[in-house]
């Protein structure tokens, strides 16, 4: 339970950072606003990028392990958007943020941790291999639901390619073959924009518990955090242990990438569409502090803790 605690730690002391900044008046309301810009237009995509540019993916591809974990995301995902569709009278952007903040992990600062503390070495290439299309998938899923919904064909193959995330993608795959000519200032611009993203998004999410608060309430928040710290893992277990073979460290390091609270993503789609953001920033902060205990479960479980 401590190494959970310590694990998750960081998360909650950049999200109280800047509520207490926000709270204290030391940043201003648009601060966030501006924090969240830049990294949705410039440091994710630059992240992105760096990863799917240096990414050592294999020519055969593990087709059971990526099924297992994505199939247990995307029924996730759907039940996510149905619930609050029905239930919670959510709807157009804001209800693809609603599943974006059911299916997509935190990895940088609780997944990877994590991983690595309960397989060492063993659990790095499979690890590695999620953590490369894992952030690319969802946020191109999200954009285009988010995108497609009203949008014509022409429209949307517009928006797309123009669109920041989806910009990083093509790029970050695109260098691949010629990686090496790329000179090191270069990537060094690439890695001082990329790291700025997740300190920089945690801030502004504080920001955004000040100015939001409950405001959506308890209840949406609560079913999103059950359904990434509870359905998603146990999706991802059955099918990578029942339904396909894989050694049992890949079965595991799959397990514990869902098991993972609510990804910062999320709030950052939210306040680029201006729509969910009080949903996503309260299901975040809900689900990892539940994740203190339902983390440690998993680990038990899995005979790793």
């Amino acid at each position: 339970m401590v190494a959970s605690l310590l694990v998750v730690l960081p998360v909650f002391g950049l999200i109280g950072l800047g509520y207490l900044a926000r709270w204290t008046r030391l940043l201003r309301e648009t601060t966030g606003e501006g924090l969240s810009d830049f990294v949705f237009v410039l440091a994710v995509p630059c992240l992105l990028f760096r990863t799917l540019a240096k990414a050592d993916i294999p020519e055969t591809q593990p087709w059971g392990y990526w099924i297992a974990y994505f199939a247990g995301l995307a029924v996730v995902w759907v039940v996510a958007m149905v619930l609050a569709s029905r239930f919670f009278a959510r709807k157009g952007p804001e209800l693809v943020v609603s599943g974006f903040a059911a299916a997509q992990s935190n990895t940088v600062f609780v997944g990877v941790p994590m991983i690595l503390k309960a397989y060492g070495d063993a659990g790095a290439v499979p690890l590695g291999l999620l953590l490369a299309i894992h952030l690319p998938v969802t946020m191109t899923v999200a954009t285009l639901l988010a995108e497609g919904r009203s949008a014509s064909i022409p429209l949307l193959i517009k928006r797309l390619f123009t669109h920041p995330i989806i910009i990083g993608i093509i790029l970050g795959s695109a260098v691949r073959p010629v990686i090496h000519f790329i000179p090191t200032p270069v990537w060094t611009l690439v890695d001082l924009l990329a790291g700025a993203a997740v300190p920089c998004a945690l801030i502004s999410l504080g920001i955004a518990m000040r100015r939001y608060g409950l405001e959506s309430g308890l209840a949406l928040p609560t079913v999103l955090s059950g359904l990434k710290l509870g359905l998603h893992p146990l999706l991802v277990y059955w099918l990578a242990t029942r339904v396909f073979e894989m050694p049992v460290h890949w079965s595991g390091v799959a397990v514990l990438f869902a098991a993972c609270p609510c990804g910062i993503n999320a709030y950052l789609f939210a306040e680029r569409y201006r729509q969910g953001v009080a949903d996503a920033s309260s299901a975040i902060t809900l689900s990892t502090l539940f994740s203190l205990f339902t983390t440690a479960a998993w680990l038990t479980f899995l005979g790793v803790g």
